[in-house]
């Protein structure tokens, strides 16, 4: 692999002044730059980014901490942070971690010793010992997704309790009040939230939380289909809401293997308007924000960090909204009757 002395020799100068040309560190005269360009051409020589990164005490180099890079959400989670950091000159190191706390931990020293310049971390939940790893991190960092007890930094996400909220105050002015939930983790924060929004529209409507009715399973399709085919068998509700989308797409698969029509017999909606929510059969009712959105929100807010560290914490939290689909319908009339 050519090197700076190599470059600086083809061009018949010191190597200094083929640094300078590269780090643009201090005007030469266009003969010379041209002359520099032409060897690295020549050379193929690419200028070492760690030798850069000490002299300018940067790295341009965003490292990004999400639980399961398979799940939609974070998929386009990323691509917004990937893409207003790419407009503003840095680039993005992907970490996923599976939803491992131990894998989490891990690849959070290895961002870490990559002298990054900013975090951005999507916490696979349930893990004291990350939020006391990131309390005492000093490189700038935001949040994203789902917050940590104890980590007093800059927060991007949802407003997930208004819009478990929304979700079921939907079902209910459907005239449906047999709603059943599938719920995430307990151990995570958005799980809990999004199961408190579900339990206030249902008091609000004076209408009793039946335990029976709310089925903890993992945030993924497996997981929904799962807890579905135990909601279905038997004494089955008018309508589910699933925790999020991957989880409601579960749903309608239990359903059609068991003949039940959606949203004929069964209304589900969802929560996070992932983009295959809106190519299942029948298309997913769910509550949503803009997933690339919020992801370019969360990559502003660090840049922003990252250019004035001393400023005071900052929280974000995004407003959702229904989003109308195919897969909720008033309960029927004569279906009612039977309930």
């Amino acid at each position: 692999m050519a090197t700076i002395k190599d470059v600086a020799a083809l061009a018949g100068i010191s190597y200094t002044t083929v640094s300078h040309v590269v780090n643009k560190t201090r005007p030469v005269s266009e003969e010379v730059r041209i002359k520099v360009e032409a060897a690295i051409q020549t050379l193929d020589y690419v200028p070492s980014a760690v030798a850069r990164s000490l002299k300018a005490k940067t790295t341009a180099t965003i490292g990004l901490l999400v639980p399961n890079s398979l799940n939609p959400y974070f998929a386009e989670l990323a691509r917004g942070i990937e893409d207003y950091c790419e407009r503003n000159g840095y680039c993005v190191i992907l970490c996923n971690s599976d939803d491992n706390p131990d894998k989490q931990r891990s690849y959070l020293r290895v961002l870490l010793e990559k002298r990054i310049d900013g975090l951005i971390v999507a916490s696979a939940g349930g893990d004291s010992g990350l939020a006391q790893g990131l309390a005492s991190v000093r490189t700038p960092m935001v949040i994203v997704d789902r917050g940590l007890e104890g980590v007093d930094v800059d927060l991007v996400r949802i407003d997930h309790e208004y819009g478990a909220y929304l979700a079921t105050r939907h079902l209910l002015e459907l005239g449906h009040r047999d709603v059943a939930t599938i719920i995430g983790p307990q151990t995570t924060s958005v799980a809990q939230m999004r199961l408190a929004g579900y339990c206030r529209a249902l008091e609000e409507a004076g209408i009793e939380v039946v335990p029976e009715r709310i089925v903890q399973s993992d945030f993924t399709s497996t997981g929904g289909y799962a807890a579905a085919t135990v909601l279905l068998q038997h004494n089955r509700p008018t309508a589910i809401f699933a925790a999020n989308d991957l989880m409601g797409i579960g749903v309608l698969r239990a359903a059609a293997e068991l003949n039940i029509r959606v949203p004929g017999e069964l209304s589900v909606i969802g929560f996070d308007d992932i983009q295959m929510s809106r190519y299942v059969y029948p298309s997913l009712t769910t509550v949503g924000q803009s997933i690339l959105q919020l992801g370019e929100m969360a990559a502003e807010v660090l840049l922003r960090r990252i250019a004035t560290p001393q400023r005071s914490t900052e929280q974000r939290i995004v407003t959702p909204s229904i989003v109308m689909r195919e897969s909720t319908a008033p309960l029927a009339g004569v279906f009612a009757q039977f309930r």
